[in-house]
């Protein structure tokens, strides 16, 4: 009886890894998908500062509340989400990191977007 009892055991063990191995590699295969797919939206500039810096470009415009890459209105949010987050009086570091990577992150944008129309700009001459 043990030993049926052993077999009934080991057999369900092999039947459970196998489903959990099957599941891994099919989350693995949607993850790469979807890294893929993400990285193919983006130029790879922009997908390559997002790496970098740790946040995407959508989601540093949504921290700062931002619809488009307006320098004066990026600052505008950030020095108000900054104070607001500010520690002395309240606040959260861990917001105001995040209101600080998005800004770093909206600012390599503008940059990359300043280089891309002075490369066009250089183009159009020739």
């Amino acid at each position: 009886q043990a030993k049926y009892l052993a077999q009934i055991i080991l057999v369900g063990a092999q039947v459970v890894g196998r489903a959990f191995m099957r599941a891994l590699r099919q989350e693995f295969a949607a993850s790469q998908a979807a890294a893929n797919a993400r990285g193919r939206s983006e130029r790879p500039q922009s997908a390559a500062a997002s790496r970098i810096i740790g946040i995407s470009l959508q989601e540093a415009q949504q921290i700062l509340n931002v619809s488009s890459l307006n320098p004066e209105e990026i600052q505008k949010n950030y020095d108000h989400l900054f104070k607001v987050n500010d520690k002395s009086v309240g606040g959260s570091f861990y917001l105001q990191s995040k209101v600080v990577r998005a800004k770093e992150r909206l600012d390599e944008e503008l940059r990359i977007q300043a280089k891309g129309d002075k490369e066009k700009g250089r183009k159009a001459e020739t």
